[in-house]
């Protein structure tokens, strides 16, 4: 590969979790944005997803790293396709050299994957070790890994946004049993400190990272997860087309930007400097988030803030 070709024209980003749901929205919104994108998920190929139920037994889901590679080409960018399963931590290392030998890095890494496997939502007293293992790496080693990587070359260039999806599951107790496991909300816990520490270490040389609260997103899992649980109205419920679109504004350097290190809400966000047509509805307004740490949103820039040009 030449360097032209290695190079490549505008902004590059990798996104996690990209076969399906927010991963996906925001692969999307990142190519229509002018980014390239590397495409990282479990699931190269369609017909091969899957999702764990409580129970234990596997779900078929639709998306892959081939079909969301296809979106971001039909967008006119540069797709890479590197599927990888996030519990193995040098393959996950081995992913990140794959991108830096094809790209030489990345401006914008999105963290977004979890956890999908056996007792992602069992309680305390039930859940293995084995399994929080897994979950423990899949949602806070493997994003680690990835920012080890490729984070540096941002430093070095003085420039570079981490974008970590985030749940209120990290800093918001349940309201009762079975809202969702001790593993899931300890690995969003975990991987919630990163942002702020990452602005506080790397802020003056030109990085920054936020926490991105999706809010309640009518993926393709959780249409599973509604079926089996009750009282869930899928009439709340945002398009993951919300938190891709406010990714992709947060990735282009907007003006003004949130503190380094913060907590956005999407659906917030979104509705209030209309980012996605269609959001939020016309029924009313978009919810209000949880009461939990210091969160910023749109209320301290205009609906004409623009993003900075790269």
């Amino acid at each position: 590969m030449d360097e032209d070709e290695r190079s490549g024209t505008g902004p590059k980003a990798l996104v996690t979790g990209a076969s399906r749901g927010v991963g996906r929205a925001c692969a999307l919104a990142l190519a229509e944005a002018g980014f390239d994108v590397a495409v990282l998920a479990r699931t190269a190929e369609e017909g091969q997803g899957y999702d764990v139920a409580h129970d234990g037994a596997r779900r078929a889901l639709p998306g892959s790293v081939a079909a969301t590679a296809e979106l971001v080409r039909a967008a006119g960018r540069r797709a890479l396709e590197v599927p990888v399963d996030l519990t193995d931590l040098e393959a996950v290392r081995a992913a990140a050299g794959t991108v830096l030998d094809a790209w030489g890095g990345v401006d914008v890494l999105v963290n977004n994957a979890i956890y999908t496997g056996r007792g992602a939502q069992a309680p305390v007293l039930e859940v293995s070790v084995a399994d929080l293992t897994d979950e423990m790496t899949v949602d806070v080693l493997a994003p680690l890994a990835l920012i080890s990587v490729l984070v540096p070359g941002m430093a070095d260039r003085r420039r570079g946004t981490v974008l970590n999806v985030t749940s209120a599951a990290a800093y918001v107790d349940p309201l009762e049993m079975g809202s969702y496991g001790v593993g899931y909300a300890v690995g969003k816990a975990g991987l919630f400190k990163v942002a702020g520490i990452l602005a506080v270490e790397l802020g003056e040389r030109g990085v920054h990272a936020y926490n991105v609260h999706p809010g309640f997103i009518l993926t393709e899992r959780m249409a599973l997860h509604m079926a089996e649980v009750a009282g869930l109205d899928a009439r709340r419920a945002a398009p993951p087309e919300v938190c891709g679109s406010v990714v992709a504004w947060l990735a282009n350097d907007p003006s003004p930007a949130p503190p380094n290190g913060s907590l956005v809400e999407a659906q917030e966000l979104c509705a209030q400097l209309g980012l996605f047509e269609g959001w939020p509805p016309p029924s009313g307004a978009a919810p209000r988030p949880p009461e939990g740490p210091t969160r910023w949103w749109s209320e301290s820039c205009s609906t004409t803030a623009a993003p900075r040009a790269r």
